[in-house]
């Protein structure tokens, strides 16, 4: 396994929109354990393969305290969406912005798991937010462009300070 590099917001390769994995093969697996590796060393919850430059459509989340639940989803599909609530989100493609970001309270998502068995599942809460939040990088999306233009511009000054700081 491997860590892998996290772009950071507002890279344009965060835009790509991820394609379709046609067979889960070994190459796909080993993403999937170095994605995983990266996002608990970052630490995260949710890592897509857009935010580590690999454009496929593969997303690993963990959100249980011991991080034991890895939770791999290849060619993620929200089937239905229900509710809304209003979720404090962070992103390590965005690092030290927290935003609140209005979503969808319950999803259900049909899925390949890391050997490629076809899988569906219904989240609420947390998960529900963390499957939409990857999803959309997926497409090319990131947590911030779902806020204002004025708070989106406000981030972008705040990042370029940290990086002009750290350099």
């Amino acid at each position: 396994m491997a860590l892998l590099p996290i772009l950071r917001y507002p890279d344009p390769r965060l835009h790509k929109k991820a394609v379709a994995v046609s067979e889960v093969d070994d190459s796909v697996r080993k993403l999937i354990a170095d994605m995983a590796e990266t996002m608990y060393e970052a630490p995260g919850i949710g890592l897509a393969a857009t935010q580590v430059d690999a454009h496929q459509r593969v997303v690993v989340i963990d959100i249980s305290e011991d991080k034991s639940k890895l939770l791999a989803l290849v060619n993620p599909e929200i089937l239905a969406r229900s509710g809304e609530q209003v979720c404090e989100e962070g992103c390590l493609s965005v690092p030290g912005i927290y935003e609140k970001v209005t979503r969808s309270e319950r999803v259900a998502v049909r899925a390949l798991d890391a050997r490629g068995a076809p899988f569906e599942l219904e989240a609420d809460g947390l998960l529900a937010v963390c499957i939409q939040h990857e999803i959309d990088h997926l497409d090319g999306k990131v947590f911030v462009e779902h806020l204002s233009r004025l708070k989106q511009s406000r981030i972008r000054a705040r990042l370029a300070k940290q990086a002009r700081i750290t350099a």
